[in-house]
């Protein structure tokens, strides 16, 4: 059987895309293997995260890689104990793949957790997780048993607590962010204390830990849901982009229908005029499931064609009708739901020294989607951002976090932008950014907290009404702020 991953569905039967890719580009573009800016350091006492634009003063960072037991919990209150006493803060991340310093204390102590162990409850339909497991490392435990994450982030890279922690998404339907599977988790206070979490046991603590950017606590291991794996068919709605909301939502309807995302067209002439809606439903064979793959020398591909779109127009163009046209037409196979989501950030990663990767996210009712649309085509064609891809998802009302982003079912649109590493392209990143928020937030909409922090505080507490009683809760919990990051000092520190 031929696997199919998402992102071959995107860039299409890889032979032609990386013929015009290799041809238009050289045949000696190497293939990319490392990861250039997650958890960049620049020196002994200073961090980075993703954007490579957030380069932090630390007091010193760890790594703890022990089992989520008594040595690891002696080793955590040793640290706040200490932090405490010297009035500095502390915080905790896995990839650190934020992009405004969302997991780095400043001045701090940095602790990085190491290690995957995950114990499966096959009769609960759970598995309990070490807090700083990769999604790689869970859906390696969990495949050979035939299980997959109900929910995870969209790429395996980042830690199971960190996804709870920035209240991710995924793309399975229908579902709302992950931290709506977390059946409980441990969880150290400030204070040193040990506490057990969960919708019904320190309900207020479990939502304001969901989404609250280890601000709350420090996540020792958690109790997650996890679903069958199973047998996926792919398939392919052209579509005008006004549209696609009653599309996605008739999809998402649709029992059948157990993951899908969208596309819109990114080119400046024609922005945002069309949209691809992909689904993907079980067939009727689920037997002999094979091992849960990734998408290989095909993704490599799919980057040479996604980068080609830098300041290039008709690589756009191009890579619409691969994404639409032929790939819809090679990329009819299936895959299992495992193979799907087991896709590394690295695949699409930048290799230009002179720029950097920048993420948006914004979230708006499917009643609004038009709206969406139109302030898009009136803000993001006026930069000069090179804007390279978005992808919509679905995300169902969140009523458990404090700080949530959907107070109703919502589509989800993840746009990725490359920007100079220049002053200017900095400065011009800030405004549009303030400008989508501003449209955004006016149509009833919200923006994602883990990047750029560009965002006034108006627009914050705009787009995030609990977000004062979210620091005031804080403050009594936390009383010496020992857990601190960039988002705690920029914004929610100062409400």
């Amino acid at each position: 059987m031929k696997t199919f991953t998402r992102r071959a569905a995107l860039f299409a039967g890889g032979g032609l895309a990386g013929w015009v890719a290799s041809r238009w580009l050289g045949p000696d573009l190497p293939v990319y293997e490392g990861t250039r800016r997650t958890f960049a350091e620049t020196g002994d006492k200073v961090m980075n995260d993703a954007s490579g634009l957030s380069p932090t003063p630390i007091h010193k960072h760890l790594v703890l890689s022990d089992d989520p037991g008594d040595t690891l919990i002696a080793a955590i209150r040793q640290e706040l104990s200490e932090a405490r006493s010297e009035g500095r803060p502390v915080n905790i991340g896995a990839a650190r793949h934020s992009m405004g310093g969302q997991a780095i204390p400043r001045n701090g102590t940095a602790i990085t957790f190491d290690n995957g162990s995950v114990q499966i409850d096959g009769s609960a339909g759970t598995y309990l997780t070490h807090a700083g497991a990769r999604w790689s490392q869970v859906i390696a435990a969990l495949d050979p048993a035939g299980w997959s994450p109900k929910v995870m982030q969209s790429n395996n890279d980042f830690g199971v607590a960190a996804t709870y922690s920035v209240n991710a998404h995924g793309w399975p339907v229908p579902f709302g962010p992950m931290g709506a599977t977390v059946r409980s988790l441990r969880m150290i206070l400030p204070s040193g204390e040990l506490v057990t979490c969960s919708p019904t046991e320190n309900t207020e603590l479990f939502n304001l830990a969901m989404g609250g950017y280890g601000l709350i606590g420090v996540i020792v291991d958690l109790e997650v849901e996890m679903v069958p794996n199973s047998r996926l068919t792919p398939g392919f709605d052209i579509l005008e982009a006004g549209a696609f909301a009653s599309a996605f939502r008739a999809a998402i309807d649709d029992p059948a229908v157990t993951m899908a995302y969208g596309r819109l067209n990114v080119e400046r002439d024609a922005f945002f005029e069309k949209s691809l809606l992909v689904t993907y439903r079980e067939g009727s064979d689920q037997s002999d499931l094979p091992p849960a793959s990734g998408s290989g020398w095909m993704s490599h591909a799919a980057s040479r064609l996604y980068r080609a779109q830098l300041g290039s127009e008709p690589f756009k163009s191009f890579r619409w009708w691969n994404e639409t046209r032929l790939g819809p037409a090679l990329g009819s196979g299936e895959a299992t739901r495992n193979t799907l989501i087991n896709e590394p950030v690295v695949t699409l990663d930048d290799r230009n020294p002179d720029r950097t990767d920048i993420l948006h996210e914004y979230f708006v009712g499917f009643d609004a989607f038009d709206d969406f649309l139109s302030v898009c085509r009136a803000v993001i064609p006026a930069s000069y951002q090179e804007f390279l891809n978005v992808t919509l998802r679905y995300v169902a009302q969140d009523d458990q976090a404090v700080l949530s982003y959907a107070s109703e079912p919502r589509i989800a649109a993840v746009m990725s932008f490359s920007q100079e590493l220049t002053e200017r392209g900095e400065a011009d990143m800030a405004r549009m950014t303030r400008a989508l928020i501003d449209g955004i937030v006016a149509i009833g909409g919200t923006y994602y907290l883990p990047y750029r922090p560009h965002a006034t505080l108006d627009q914050l507490t705009a787009a995030y009404p609990n977000a004062e009683g979210f620091a005031q809760a804080k403050r009594e919990l936390d009383p010496q702020l020992v857990l601190r990051n960039n988002l705690w000092d920029s914004y929610l520190g100062r409400l």
